[in-house]
């Protein structure tokens, strides 16, 4: 795999030594600094051979065994194994793996079940929503009339009485549970319960957690959620993509909703990746790996929490935390500038009850790396030595780079 990729590469550094170059810097911008984005990972060479085939080539518009195009024959079989491959790895009567994002496969749920002007009842943004979860700068914002719940004060968790008394008030015709920022388990069956009472659908938004789900480090939201929507790149470690998992009697509506409604051709090299994906997420490798992701997460948090750092909820149940740098006398944006400059590349995210930034992290890919708690531990004091400025960026980007050095994603690249 690595030779052909090599051989790639050499292809076009001769068609087109520009971009050549920005490629392979990339390469090297993601193997020398610390990948801690809660969003991002390192897919196998395997995905990678698979988004970089001829599949790429193939116009699909349609579904396996009814397409508009000819020629389909091959790559109906590619999108039957994926298919059936999320289903089994997920426990779901149907999966759509269409979806170009985990943004398309929400405009594609909401679609399936609702109308413009509809009520729903989501995370609100300041505490960890998604812009699919009713920003106005997003569709679903400008579509449907969103009311948000939040989480406590006082311990950042979900405000499950909130969640309840919020849909009794405004009785929604769908319910969203997820979040982008949320770093604890959440507890479906009371949205459900929530759901049913008020006579609305629910909707997990599982773009984070569902790699954690695939590897049994994270319950599943499939036996509660009418559509559970989803990305395949974060934990679960495929391309950048989405797809919706639901019962039989939406299959249709689900499909539809994908193609003709929100979507053209499918991206026939990116389904194939996702089936690619899916079937390493069934392996015991990956089931360990999840568990590692987990154990990684926990030990960063206790070790940036050991340094005086803030830790939202007081730690995590999945793969990514937030933090307030503020007692080391930074905000969020200073924070994520000064880490960066020292290799830790993250993302800032909102902190509920107030107007500061915080940050947000994710052990995801660090994990692929290979990488265990004892760097976790390492990382987390070299997070803090740079906020507290007790050592030079200089010094940190060195270190940062002999770390990384140590763990490379793509060793025979």
């Amino acid at each position: 795999m690595a030779v052909t990729h090599t051989l790639e590469a050499d292809v076009l550094r001769r068609q087109d030594p520009e971009l050549a170059d920005i490629l392979l810097g990339e390469l090297a911008r993601q193997s020398t600094t610390l990948q801690l984005i809660a969003a991002e990972n390192f897919t196998s060479p395997a995905v990678l051979a698979a988004l970089g085939s001829p599949l790429v080539n193939k116009y699909a518009e349609g579904y396996p065994g009814s397409r508009y195009h000819g020629g389909c024959e091959i790559v109906d079989v590619a999108e039957r194994i994926a298919v059936e491959r999320a289903k089994a790895l997920f426990g779901a009567a149907h999966a759509n793996v269409q979806s170009h994002s985990g943004s398309s496969a929400m405009l594609a749920a909401y679609a399936a079940l609702l109308r413009p002007g509809d009520t729903v009842l989501a995370m609100g943004l300041p505490h960890g929503g998604h812009l699919t979860h009713g920003s106005p700068a997003n569709f679903s914002g400008r579509w449907f009339d969103f009311v948000g719940y939040g989480v406590e004060a006082e311990s950042g968790l979900i405000d499950y009485e909130q969640v309840r008394t919020l849909a009794r008030t405004h009785r929604p015709k769908a319910i969203v549970c997820g979040s982008i920022a949320y770093p604890r388990h959440i507890d479906y069956a009371f949205f459900r319960e929530v759901a049913d009472e008020v006579g609305a659908y629910l909707i997990a938004d599982a773009a984070h957690p569902i790699g954690l789900v695939a590897g049994g480090a994270a319950p599943s939201p499939v036996p509660y959620a009418d559509i559970v929507s989803a990305t395949t790149h974060k934990v679960l470690r495929g391309p950048r993509g989405g797809m919706l998992l639901c019962g039989s009697e939406l299959a249709e509506r689900v499909d539809r909703a994908v193609f003709p409604f929100t979507q053209g051709g499918a991206q026939m090299n990116s389904i194939a990746a996702k089936a690619v994906a899916f079937g390493e997420a069934a392996t015991p490798a990956f089931a360990a790996y999840a568990r590692q992701v987990v154990a990684n997460a926990r030990a960063l948090a206790a070790g940036l929490a050991a340094e005086g750092i803030t830790v939202t909820t007081g730690g995590t149940d999945t793969h990514l935390l937030t933090a307030d740098p503020a007692p080391l006398g930074v905000d969020g944006r200073t924070a994520r500038r000064q880490l960066a400059a020292a290799g830790m590349v993250l993302d800032t995210c909102a902190l509920p009850h107030g107007d500061a930034r915080g940050l947000r992290l994710g052990t995801a890919a660090l994990t692929t790396q290979g990488m265990g708690e004892a760097e976790m531990a390492r990382v987390a004091a070299l997070f803090a030595a740079v906020l507290r400025d007790e050592v030079e960026a200089k010094a940190a980007r060195e270190e940062v780079r002999e770390l990384a050095g140590g763990f490379p994603p793509y060793p025979r690249w």
